[in-house]
């Protein structure tokens, strides 16, 4: 028994959700987000309650189960609240700065880096060496997320690069004489 997948999702004041041609739509006052509904796992809106349960008993269906709550339960936190993420830059002329639709990083590359932002994502950046992630969309937030981190990831020595807030870096010491 997936001890996730027994607990149905608490639909929230302000939010409506439909099952229709294998789809669930959620709309909330952020905005709508859909999810692909898997044919392993049944569905139920009900109660003000979304409740999933496997068809059957094989393993894959009952891995599915977990996975296909969190997502629905995803959907229900993103139209309601929305998710964040925020990373921060450490490194001697490491800047970030948000102009329109696209970032624009110095990261010691000879060239900036820019970035344009997908949509349904937004970007900001308090001050030059913070970049704040939001959207409705949890996996598009990641996504992005990651990207921007990819390009310059922390180094374990000084610790410079792009590290998401409250990361943990594994710092190692330096060569000595």
């Amino acid at each position: 028994m997936s001890r996730i997948g027994k607990k149905p999702v608490a639909i929230p004041n302000g939010v409506t959700a439909a099952i229709d041609n294998g789809t669930l739509s959620v709309k909330g006052p952020k905005g709508t987000l859909t999810l692909g509904l898997s044919d392993l796992v049944t569905y139920a809106v009900e109660d003000g309650s979304v409740a999933v349960s496997p068809v059957g008993q094989t393993k894959q269906s009952r891995s599915h189960w977990g996975l296909q709550r969190t997502l629905v339960s995803n959907l229900m936190e993103g139209v309601t609240n929305g998710f964040t993420k925020v990373l921060d830059i450490k490194g001697v002329g490491y800047r970030a700065a948000a102009q329109g639709k696209n970032l624009k990083l110095q990261l010691g590359y000879s060239h900036d880096v820019d970035i344009a932002v997908p949509e349904g994502i937004e970007i900001k950046t308090p001050d030059n060496t913070t970049i704040e992630i939001s959207g409705i969309d949890k996996q598009k937030v990641g996504q992005i997320a990651a990207e921007i981190r990819r390009w310059r990831k922390p180094e374990p020595y000084k610790g410079k690069g792009i590290a998401y807030r409250g990361e943990y870096i594994f710092r190692k010491e330096g060569k000595k004489k």
